[in-house]
C-alpha cells in the first residue's frame, strides 16, 4: 500500500508542540480501557467496550505495526509529562471496495476541545504526505460526530461521499472526508 517499500511506518513518535505520539503498547492497556469504556467518548460507536473488548482492540492494534507497512493507531501523549490522552493514526480502510489510508483520532474526554485532536491529525497527515509519500488520506467520521468532522475540516479535508457502515449489530451513516497531497492544506 505504501509507496515507498522499503519503509515501515512509524518506526519512530512523531512528535508536535504539545504531542508526541508514539507506538501503542500492551502496557497501555489500563490507559485505552478508560477511553474505550467511556460512554461519553464512544457514543459514536453506540456502546462503549467491555475488558474483553478492550484487548481485542489493543491486540489487534499490535498485529498491524506487525505488518509490512506497519501503519496503525498511535498513542497520544502530551509533551510536557507523557501523560497518555488519547489515539491518533493511519489505518487502512474499505471505502466502496476501495481500501484507503484513513486518520482516525479519538481522544479522553478531559482532554476534548483544546485542539489536540487537530494538532495530532494535522501531524499524521504531514507524515503521511511527506515521509509515507502517500497521494491522499481520508477520515470517515459518524454523520452525529460534529466534534470529529471539524477536526477533518481543520486539517484541509473535504466531504467527498457518505456510506453506511455495519457495526454493532447498527447501520450507521458515516461522512468520507480526503485530502490530496498538495491541495493547499
Amino acid at each position: 500500500m505504501l509507496e515507498s517499500e522499503d519503509m515501515k511506518a512509524f518506526d519512530s513518535p512523531i512528535e508536535t508542540e504539545r504531542l508526541v505520539l508514539r507506538r501503542i503498547a500492551k502496557e497501555d492497556w489500563k490507559n485505552l480501557a478508560s477511553m474505550l469504556q467511556d460512554e461519553d467518548v464512544m457514543y459514536a460507536y453506540e456502546h462503549a467496550f467491555s475488558d474483553d473488548e478492550v484487548t481485542a482492540w489493543l491486540d489487534k492494534q499490535l498485529l498491524r505495526y506487525e505488518k509490512e507497512d506497519g501503519l496503525g493507531l498511535l498513542g497520544l501523549c502530551l509533551r510536557e509529562n507523557g501523560a497518555f490522552i488519547g489515539q491518533c493514526g493511519l489505518t487502512y480502510q474499505q471505502i466502496r471496495g476501495r481500501t484507503v489510508a484513513e486518520i482516525g483520532y479519538l481522544l479522553k474526554k478531559q482532554y476534548w476541545h483544546k485542539g489536540y485532536a487537530t494538532e495530532a491529525a494535522i501531524a499524521v497527515r504531514d507524515y503521511a504526505f511527506n515521509t509515507l509519500g502517500l497521494n491522499e488520506v481520508y477520515s470517515i467520521i459518524r454523520e452525529n460526530n460534529f466534534a470529529s468532522q471539524q477536526v477533518a475540516l481543520r486539517c484541509g479535508m473535504q466531504k467527498v461521499d457518505t456510506i453506511v457502515k455495519h457495526y454493532y449489530n447498527m447501520d450507521m451513516i458515516h461522512y468520507c472526508y480526503r485530502i490530496k497531497r498538495n491541495q493547499g492544506a
